[in-house]
């Protein structure tokens, strides 16, 4: 039976979405669950799976074509069943050479697609990790392959000019012309970084934002990180402690000192929410998301950095929903992880402010009259004049610092 493979319906937030890779091709036998193809939106990337075992018998809609929610995107032939035999795809290759033919070679099962991307790119197979059924390549396990002596030269550059913490958020694409190569390559901008684009211009056109800075003493957390970081993580289930619970159990107590902070505004009227939904800035190799931890006052630390992990698992695989990914009151980001050491982070509208945190240094303070050495942080509070004046932006960044620098305050909320 022919079954019309669909559009999975879109959110109300998203219009449209575009074919992002089909992972599989005509002729090609499936499972039941087995991914068929990525729809790449403004937000998320979605999944669509194969709803029976069979095989795809057409591709209606090509990669880069634009979607609307319901359209029919390829035909499946429910009747095929089984898998494609191995005579069909296998063949014999020389693992050490570029694709010639030997005939005292290794017997190499891929697939018809994985085939011929690889013969079109002068790929040797046997230098692919197949991750397909039986170890079996597959035509993303091409797509994705990287040179050995490639991965060599450009993680050797990375290293060279990328801080330890942010490695590895860059992966190497064969889509970027190598270093040395003059070479120009115009490729279409993703959806989602279309989006992000549209939205900071939308910031810096539609706000009066301004940016207030302080410093903060970490030790004290640090301190209390190391001590108790063993029995917090055999306790909580393997959940590790970093800063990021602090600080946003530090937001939410300042944000219930100064509502205006948590507000938005919707057109001409003012929008104050009763609740903490702390949207957490996560990067990725496709752009930055920020998901939402809901109901943030009522979580505790172990619930914040379990979350925050969770959220970080599923942003680098791309499961995001557009739930996890919508509302919010307020927005934490943190370039710290990256070296940055001061920046001035942009507004998430329709929220009126948001906190930056950087990397920490130590350096010297004068401490009761007397030098010493402290790891410091530096933050940056952006914030919406057109709402919130100075003094509550600064009073705000205030108490978060005398929450940091005196943890206890952060558990007694005073």
């Amino acid at each position: 039976m022919v079954i019309d493979i669909k559009v999975p319906a879109f959110p109300e937030s998203v219009q449209e979405g575009t074919v992002a890779t089909w992972h599989k091709q005509p002729g090609e036998a499936v499972e039941r669950d087995e991914l068929l193809v990525d729809i790449e939106t403004d937000k998320v990337m979605l999944e669509v799976v194969a709803p029976q075992d069979g095989s795809l018998s057409e591709i209606i809609q090509p990669e880069g074509a634009i979607l609307v929610g319901g359209e029919i995107l390829a035909r499946f032939d429910s009747d095929v069943s089984g898998a494609v035999t191995e005579q069909e795809i296998s063949i014999d290759i020389d693992p050490a050479g570029d694709g010639a033919d030997n005939a005292a070679g290794i017997e190499v099962i891929a697939s018809p697609a994985a085939k011929k991307w690889a013969a079109e790119k002068n790929i040797n197979l046997a230098r692919v990790k197949g991750t397909g059924k039986g170890g079996r390549i597959t035509k993303e396990d091409v797509v994705q392959f990287v040179p050995v002596d490639v991965q060599r030269d450009t993680n050797a550059e990375l290293t060279s000019s990328v801080p330890a913490a942010g490695k590895a958020a860059i992966a190497p694409s064969l889509d970027i012309p190598m270093a040395g190569e003059r070479i120009e390559k115009r490729v279409p901008m993703t959806r989602m970084r279309a989006r992000i684009a549209e939205r900071l211009l939308q910031v810096t056109q539609s706000t009066a934002m301004l940016t207030t800075f302080n410093e903060v003493d970490m030790h004290r957390i640090m301190d209390l990180r190391t001590q108790f970081r063993d029995q917090f993580q055999t306790v909580h289930n393997g959940t590790r402690l970093g800063f990021m619970g602090f600080f946003v159990r530090s937001v939410v107590e300042a944000l219930k000192r100064f509502p205006l902070v948590n507000a938005s505004i919707d057109d001409n009227e003012v929008v104050y929410h009763g609740y903490q939904d702390i949207g957490v800035a996560v990067s990725t190799d496709r752009g930055l998301v920020v998901p939402v931890l809901r109901d943030a006052d009522q979580m505790s630390i172990a619930e914040i950095e379990s979350g925050i992990a969770e959220y970080g698992k599923k942003a680098r695989d791309g499961k995001l929903t557009i739930e996890e990914m919508t509302g919010g009151t307020f927005t934490i980001t943190n370039g710290g992880v990256y070296g940055s050491l001061m920046s001035t982070p942009i507004l998430n509208p329709p929220q009126t402010a948001i906190l930056g945190m950087h990397s920490i240094k130590e350096r010297p303070i004068a401490e009761d009259g007397e030098v010493v050495i402290r790891p410091m942080m530096n933050l940056a509070l952006s914030y919406d004049h057109r709402l919130i004046d100075g003094r509550e932006a600064v009073l705000f960044l205030v108490a978060i610092k005398d929450m940091i620098e005196n943890p206890a305050k952060i558990l007694l909320e005073i």
